[in-house]
């Protein structure tokens, strides 16, 4: 599993506790959205410098790693 915890972090101060690139504003979510829209990777990195292609790399990895953790719970 790729290690995305030196990019990705949660903190209560930022974005209300979203997953986020170390160092920035930038949510997972935010990324995911991009590249859900069409964006590529180059567009994304030449919209916001601060990412790279291993930062990007980092968000997918989270998701990923978060819907292995969803539970179904039957109502």
């Amino acid at each position: 599993m790729y290690q995305f915890n030196e990019f990705i972090a949660l903190d209560p101060e930022i974005r209300f506790g979203k997953p986020c690139v170390i160092g920035t504003r930038i949510s997972v979510q935010d990324i995911l959205g991009w590249l859900a829209a069409g964006m590529s990777f180059q567009e994304i990195i030449e919209d916001y410098p601060e990412l790279n292609m291993e930062k990007i790399r980092a968000a997918l990895a989270f998701a990923s790693y978060r819907e292995t953790r969803t539970k179904t719970v039957a109502a």
